[in-house]
This record gives structure tokens, C-alpha cells and sequence, in this order.
């Protein structure tokens, strides 16, 4: 289905690859007539071009990106707007559209979520945004319909801001990237890696994009082949797909760890702008007739069957086939893993779903920006019309990702056929992707066509003593397991011929409702806060020498932005800082909070020239330890927390993943390396130190404290390598790096966070 080549390959004319080798630039001349070289024609990659189209410094080597339109949702544009807010925004200078997806329920938090969305409406008025109201839109179908065009690039304060497939190079980060854009700054980053996705073939009948996704996915995940790169999607098979399908792809490469995706344009492409009334927004976009690339994932569309991602994570795939014909073994080995996962704090058992020889589902659920598409809906509805969900455990839950689609599901019919099997349609609600709708019961399986199936992430509480499970799978395999009452069934197995109706977009709906300042702001417009706003609390400089305190050690070989701050229960608190903060690692590591606070209150004393050892005694025996080699003083030396994580950082781009240490006194993460470039973001851009540590048994543990020397010099200096102490009886001294910084994030650090950075260049 899905293989990968060894190195780096040519693409010609788009369609014929030759890998990397001896003879390959000699056999690209000979069939091209043109003498060819790898730095040139890497140049002609879609990518390349697009990124070329928007840098701003000069070089190819170092970039700084300006993007062209941004977007955020409701547990994201209050902390973003906040953070401009203090750091002199005076008007959006760029399109921000504000969605409303997430807390669009408002059922519960008294008036929290309602009042997140009265301040993003008069915060559009005041600077010159857009503003979709709740169950208009989820945050990424809004930015398919209305915002994307040909060539541009957009940036997202979500992780699965992807719209390569409509030509649109879309990038998801943490909230601090969109402050930079919202104050005329850039997004500055080395020239990406990219790598072909070369299709061939064309999908078998009952074969949706979900699966193809899934299929990428557990091919390229752990083996992190295009890590931090741009994928590019290329190849004959791509003309066999139609835009939604490639749409449902697209958005899942996000659990690739990619940096971006984009995709070559062709006519089906053309064809969804004309349908959007926005046929000026479609550009043609291609590889030019010799481009280099560095890898290629190969993916022959024909070959791909239904796929299952069973918990814990999208790349934990296989064919439904191979798991219905190795259910026990399967399912014990998913257990096992999830002993890691929930630390065994739970019972977890998936063999008890096994109902005579058949693996039963408790729930099933087709949704968000990666399900609630058109094509998915109306596969799903032709799948199921005339039968019966039944009337036992299984539910079935649809929600369609906007309310024109919405509408014409209405229109055509496809809405009734879905209600009458007994399924559930609601209006377009980002909850079930991360727990604020549907959660099941507790040790109940269900099967999702949404974006994560990550621990707890679909709303219950590991803290209070609750697991269920979630496997991700196409909307079409959701619908055949309906069908069969619950019991799991891949879509093809189903005897249904797909009708494929056409799309009428109605654009009056966001017309009527969605206010659209035309990029005009309003000075006289007051903002409209609610009690649960609050400003970022006061954040102090680098010291000259640092003293960090391990709060929490992590060794799960990846930990989750979801592990870090917890989805769901806490999006009602995302716009107060130190009300979120209290949920940080509360999955994880309940004892994490009240250990940051301890050490926390040394610090505190110490910025108010207060004895530090008064409020933490064990800190006056550290420091007179490191007085023996080192001149410190609580003039020179500050102290604060870490977390140590193998790989920390998977999934979501909320910044609160950072945020929520820094408030809590962090001033550093060390890892062994960092899941993804925005996690990392996120924390320098919060001030705090992305440390790395070789793999091997750690010179330090949990309750250590580790002594810096020279850190705010270290980083000025742009050291790569720093020399650092456990401090106990004695000083063992050890070494922790740090990847390359820009100019920038060192300043961010020394300046203490992203707020102050700007204050101080004001």
C-alpha cells in the first residue's frame, strides 16, 4: 500500500520518479535532454515556489514567512488577542477570521464560553477581523470554503490547519506565532525538507480518504520520515481523487508530524472554487518538469483497504481485515500498550468486546474537519439508508463540518435517511475530537471519523479512575458497522452503489450571519470581557544562573500536548491563564501543580528581595552548595521547575501546553528530542529553555535539583552545549544542548516571553 524510498529522488514531468543514486542525475539528462542538479531542481517542488512567494529575508536558507490570512478558534483567540493586546496590537494587519467550534455547547462554565465569544465578536469590530458565531462552521471547513486560494499561505492557531489539497500552503502553531504575524513580524523558520507523495492508482469502491490517511500514517509515524517536512502530494493518482476526498486526507497529515502539506491542482480543484462562488481563488499548481525532493513516499491508492488506528494514537493502524482476523491477538497487544499509556492506573480491556468471535463497537461517531465533509456524509447516508442502527448499546452521532453542508443534506434528502436508521445529526461542533461531546461510557470503544484517538482525549477522566477508547476509522467502515447493529464491518463488505450527489454551496448562510469588517477596524470599539478573562500574569527575565527543580519525569516513548494540558474539561479556562494552569499534567502527573507551586514560591520571594529559603528551606542547602564553587546570590541566580519527556509535544498546537508551566514557574523542558517544531515554538516563545539531553540513563531524577551556570551568557552566546550540575550532597556535573535558535527566540528567552519581547523593542 504505502512504501518509502531510501533517500532523495527526481520527479519528471509529474510523473515519473527516479531515486537518488549514482547514475541519477545522468538518467534524468538522458531522458530529459537536460542537464539537471540537485539544488536547482529542488527548486521546482510546489513548495519551494510558494515559500519563495512569501519569505522575506533574502534567503532560502533562513526564512521569514508572512502569511496571508490567519485563523483561530474559541479556546485559542482570546490568549492571542491577550497576548497582542499587551504587546501594542493596535488592528489585524492581515484577514483573522475568529471561529467559534470548540465552546460553541455553552453548556457549562456559567457565562465562560459565551463570554469568549461577545469578546472575540467585539474584538473583530475593534481591529478589523472576521467573526463566525457558534455552529456556523468548525475552524477549518469555514477556511476551505471562504478562505483559501491558490498559492497563499494561511496560519492557524489549530494543529490540523492543513488546505494543501486546494493549493493553500496552511501551517497549525501554538498562539505566540500568530501574535508575531498580528504585529507585523514573521514566522521564521529554516528552509523545510520536502518530500513527494507520489499516487498512483485509484481507491476501490467503499475505500475513503480516511483510510488512505491512516494508511500514510502508520508507514511514516515512527519512523519520523517526514518529521517537520513539507509534503508534497504529486502523481497520477492524485486526478483520481475528488477535492473532498483529498481534503480528507490532507487534514490528517497532521499525525504525521509534517511541518505542511500542499498538493498539484487540477481541475476537480477548479471545480470546488467555482462551486464556493470564489473561481478567482483557484491557481494551477504543478512541480516543475524536473523537481527534486527528499523522499518519497509511494502510495498506490488501489492497493489501500479500510483502515482501523486502534488506541492510542492514529499510527497504531491496521486493515480491518487483518484485525477482524487476529481479534484476540490484536486486542491484547493494544492492551498491553495501554498499561504504558495510563501508567496502569485503570483496568483496561478490549477482549471483553470480542461477542461471539466479532468485535462489538459501543459507539460510533463521524465528525469535525476531517469527517463531517460533504462526500463522507452522503457515502455514510447511502450505506445506511433503509436499515436500522438498532436499539442496543451502539449510537451513532454525524456531524457535518458546516451549516451549508448542513443545509444541503436537508435539501437532498441524505439528513432523513440518516435519522431515520436512528442516527443523530447535529450542527458543526469540534467536541468530539477532544472531549466535549460525546464521551462515552466508561471502558466503551468507539470508532471515529475525527483527527486524534490519543488517551482520554475523547472526555473521560483517567484522574477519576475512567478509560474509553477510541479508534479512528472512514466514515464509510463507520456506517457499514451501523448497519451491522455495532458489530465492526468494513465499507467494503457492504453491497451499495454510491450515488455521489452534486454540492450546491450556499453562500447567503454566512452571509446572513458571519460579520465580516472588510478588514476595517474600529478604534471606538469597546471589547466586552467576562469574569473568567484574564491578563498574563507579570513574567520575569533569564537570570544570569539558573536553578531548576524536576517536577515530573516522563518516560513514555511520546507524551502528548493532551497529557500536558489536558483537552475537554479544561477549554473553559484556556482564556485564564492560572485557572488552566491548575489542570496541567492532571492526567499525567497529579502531583505535578502542587510540586511547581513549591518551588515556585523561591522564586517569588526572590524577585520581591525576600530570603528565598524562608518560603523553601531545601533551596538554602542547594544554594549554599553551589556558593562553594560559584558566586550566586539570589541577585544573580533564579529559580524554577522542569519536566523531563522523551519526545514531548505530539498533537495539538495549543500554546497552553507551555504557557501552563511558565505561570506555574517553569523556565524549561529537557527532552531527548521534541515531537514536533511547534510544541518547541511554544516554549521559547514562553520564555522557556527547550533543552536537549542525549538518550541513555539520565544523570539526574524526579525531586533533583540542577544548577546552570552562566545560562543568560549561554544563550546570548548561542551555545549549543552547556554545562550543568545535579546538585546534592555534592555537584555532578553533566552536559545539556540546544538545538539552534534564531536571533529572535534567543532574545524571547532572555527577555523572559514573547510579551516582554515586545514591550522591550517597542
Amino acid at each position: 500500500m504505502v512504501k518509502m524510498s531510501n533517500g532523495g529522488a527526481y520527479l519528471i514531468n509529474g510523473v515519473e520518479i527516479i531515486e537518488d543514486g549514482v547514475n541519477a542525475a545522468a538518467e534524468v539528462e538522458a531522458k530529459t535532454g537536460t542537464k539537471v542538479c540537485r539544488e536547482e531542481a529542488s527548486k521546482n517542488t510546489i513548495a519551494y515556489g510558494i515559500l519563495k512567494d512569501h519569505n522575506t529575508s533574502g534567503s532560502m536558507d533562513k526564512l521569514k514567512i508572512k502569511f496571508d490570512k490567519m485563523t483561530s478558534h474559541d479556546i485559542t483567540f482570546v490568549g492571542i488577542i491577550q497576548t497582542a493586546r499587551a504587546s501594542g496590537l493596535e488592528k489585524f494587519p492581515i484577514p483573522y477570521v475568529l471561529t467559534n467550534c470548540h465552546n460553541s455547547l455553552c453548556a457549562v462554565g456559567g457565562t465562560i464560553n459565551e463570554d469568549d465569544h461577545m469578546f472575540g465578536l467585539t474584538c473583530a469590530k475593534k481591529y478589523g477581523g472576521m467573526y463566525v458565531p457558534p455552529h456556523q462552521a468548525v475552524i477549518h471547513q469555514f477556511a476551505r470554503e471562504m478562505l483559501a486560494e491558490g498559492g497563499k499561505m494561511i496560519l492557524g492557531s489549530d494543529s490540523h490547519t492543513r488546505y494543501g489539497a486546494l493549493g493553500t500552503m496552511a501551517m497549525g502553531e501554538g498562539g505566540p506565532e500568530l501574535v508575531k504575524q498580528l504585529l507585523n513580524k514573521t514566522y521564521d523558520i529554516n528552509m523545510p525538507g520536502v518530500v513527494a507523495i507520489y499516487m498512483t492508482g485509484e481507491p476501490a469502491k467503499g475505500v475513503g480518504p480516511q483510510d488512505v490517511a491512516l494508511a500514510i500514517i502508520g508507514a511514516v509515524f515512527g519512523n519520523g520520515y517526514v518529521k517537520n517536512k513539507v509534503m508534497e502530494f504529486v502523481g497520477p493518482g492524485v486526478s483520481n481523487l475528488s477535492a473532498d476526498f483529498r481534503i480528507g486526507v490532507d487534514v490528517m497529515t497532521t499525525e504525521t508530524t509534517c511541518l505542511s502539506s500542499i498538493w498539484r491542482t487540477d481541475d476537480k480543484i477548479k471545480e470546488f472554487y467555482d462551486i464556493h462562488g470564489r473561481s478567482e481563488s483557484y491557481k494551477e499548481l504543478n512541480p516543475g518538469s524536473v523537481a527534486y525532493y527528499d523522499g518519497v513516499v509511494y502510495v498506490d491508492l488501489s492497493k489501500i483497504k479500510p483502515m482501523i488506528a486502534m488506541p492510542f494514537h492514529p499510527s497504531n493502524t491496521y486493515t480491518i481485515e487483518e484485525l477482524n482476523s487476529n481479534l484476540e491477538d490484536i486486542l491484547h497487544d493494544v492492551e498491553k500498550k495501554a498499561l504504558v499509556s495510563l501508567d496502569g492506573q485503570v483496568d483496561f480491556n478490549l477482549t471483553n468486546k470480542i461477542k461471539n468471535g466479532k468485535l462489538y463497537v459501543d459507539q460510533g461517531i463521524i465528525a469535525g474537519c476531517a469527517g463531517g465533509g460533504f462526500e463522507n456524509i452522503c457515502a455514510a447516508a447511502d450505506i445506511l439508508k433503509g436499515r436500522s442502527i438498532g436499539a442496543d448499546e451502539f449510537t451513532l452521532s454525524v456531524y457535518p463540518a458546516s451549516t451549508p453542508i448542513y443545509v444541503e443534506l436537508a435539501r437532498n434528502g441524505r439528513l432523513a435517511d440518516l435519522m431515520a436508521t436512528g442516527a443523530i445529526v447535529k450542527t458543526a461542533f469540534c467536541g468530539p475530537c477532544f472531549g466535549a461531546g460525546d464521551t462515552p461510557a466508561n471502558n466503551a470503544f468507539s470508532i471515529r471519523h475525527s483527527t486524534r484517538n490519543f488517551p482520554n482525549r475523547e472526555g473521560s477522566k483517567l484522574q477519576n479512575g475512567q478509560i474509553s477508547s477510541v479508534a479512528l476509522m472512514d466514515a464509510r467502515s463507520i456506517a457499514a458497522t451501523a448497519a451491522n447493529k455495532g458489530f465492526l464491518t468494513a465499507a467494503t463488505d457492504c453491497d451499495v452503489e454510491f450515488t455521489g450527489p452534486v454540492y450546491h454551496f450556499d453562500s447567503s448562510i454566512y452571509a446572513n450571519r458571519v460579520f465580516d469588517s472588510k478588514g476595517v477596524a474600529d478604534p471606538e470599539q469597546q471589547i466586552q470581557f467576562g469574569p473568567n478573562i484574564k491578563d498574563w500574569p507579570a513574567m520575569v527575565e533569564l537570570p544570569e544562573n539558573l536553578i531548576i527543580k524536576v517536577v515530573s519525569e516522563i518516560h513514555d516513548p511520546v507524551t502528548t500536548t493532551d497529557e500536558l494540558i489536558p483537552s475537554g474539561e479544561t477549554s473553559s479556562f484556556r482564556s485564564n491563564p492560572l485557572g488552566l494552569a491548575e489542570f496541567a499534567l492532571s492526567r499525567k502527573d497529579p502531583a505535578y501543580v502542587g510540586r511547581a507551586k513549591e518551588v515556585q514560591k523561591a522564586e517569588k520571594a526572590r524577585e520581591e528581595g525576600k530570603c528565598m529559603a524562608e518560603v523553601l528551606p531545601e533551596i538554602g542547602d542547594i544554594m549554599s552548595k553551589i556558593k562553594e564553587t560559584y558566586d550566586v546570590d539570589k541577585t544573580n541566580v533564579g529559580v524554577g521547575s522542569t519536566i523531563f519527556a522523551v519526545k514531548p509535544g505530539d498533537g495539538s498546537a495549543r500554546e497552553q501546553a507551555a504557557s501552563c508551566q511558565k505561570v506555574l514557574g517553569g523556565w524549561a523542558n529537557i527532552a531527548n528530542e521534541y515531537a514536533t517544531k511547534r510544541y518547541r515554538s511554544n516554549l521559547i516563545n514562553w520564555g522557556m529553555l527547550p533543552f536537549i539531553i542525549e538518550k541513555g540513563e539520565l544523570p539526574f531524577t524526579n525531586g533533583d535539583y540542577i544548577f546552570i551556570p552562566g545560562i543568560a551568557d549561554a544563550v546570548k552566546n548561542k551555545a549549543n552545549k552547556m554545562k550543568a550540575y545535579v546538585v546534592n550532597r555534592d555537584m555532578k556535573e553533566f552536559e545539556l544542548g540546544m538545538d539552534d535558535l534564531t536571533d529572535d527566540e534567543r532574545q524571547i528567552i532572555l527577555d523572559g516571553c514573547l510579551i516582554n519581547y515586545y514591550r522591550n523593542t517597542k
